[in-house]
């Protein structure tokens, strides 16, 4: 299971400017931008928090679609992302393997699908979950499980590894129990630190050592 800002594509700057400038084109002015210390790391969180900080009243699932649709306006502005080393070809050696894999991301939909098909990253919106349907990380990862089992056929799997780039992957990984594997220099301390096993520095070198075991 794989985490995508960060962890498959090289998006994490770029895309924090657009969701800063995302909420602005909605009317929400005083954006709390410490994203990385956010109770959930995730898009709708982040536009519901900063809503009802900014306009003390109930969010509204609505406003989802118009900010859905602001990031990507945003993320035009930008050049294309670039992948994380070894990611398409980590992703196409897992397909002709076939070996199972899913995508559960903090992102929205439309603009996680964009950004793998900047790097030409395969993917089908069937194994793939996001925040539009969960705020938690725990809840768009069962998701993404969930769905995995059913585009695979599978009942159930034998172990289930996530993927990820940031503390909040390692966090819900050791909530649900499931296998960690970390990826990137930028965190790795943090991430051995707090418990994860095994890390890389990019997915080129992931994939090494599952040719070498």
């Amino acid at each position: 299971m794989f985490d995508i800002d960060g962890t498959l594509t090289d998006s994490v700057p770029m895309y924090h400017i657009s969701v800063t400038r995302a909420l602005l084109a909605i009317g929400i002015l005083d954006i709390d931008t410490d994203y990385n210390n956010y109770k959930h790391h995730t898009d709708s969180y982040a536009l519901r928090y900063n809503y009802e900080r900014n306009f003390k009243k109930t969010f509204s699932k609505d406003l989802i679609e118009d900010f859905e649709t602001n990031l990507i306006d945003q993320m035009n502005t930008f050049d294309p992302v670039r992948e994380i080393e070894g990611a398409k070809s980590l992703i196409t050696f897992f397909r002709e393997k076939k070996v199972p894999f899913c995508f559960a991301t903090g992102a929205l939909p439309k603009p996680a699908m964009i950004k793998l098909d900047q790097c030409n990253i395969w993917h089908d919106e069937k194994v793939l979950a996001t925040s539009k349907t969960h705020e938690s990380r725990e809840g768009f990862v069962l998701e993404a499980i969930k769905k995995a089992k059913s585009f695979y056929n599978k009942p159930r799997f034998d172990k289930i590894i996530s993927v990820g780039d940031g503390i909040w992957d390692l966090k819900t990984a050791q909530n649900l129990s499931i296998d960690f594997v970390g990826i990137g220099d930028t965190n790795k301390a943090a991430l051995l630190k707090n418990g994860a096993k095994k890390c890389f520095s990019n997915l080129e070198e992931f994939k090494k050592s599952l040719i070498s075991n």
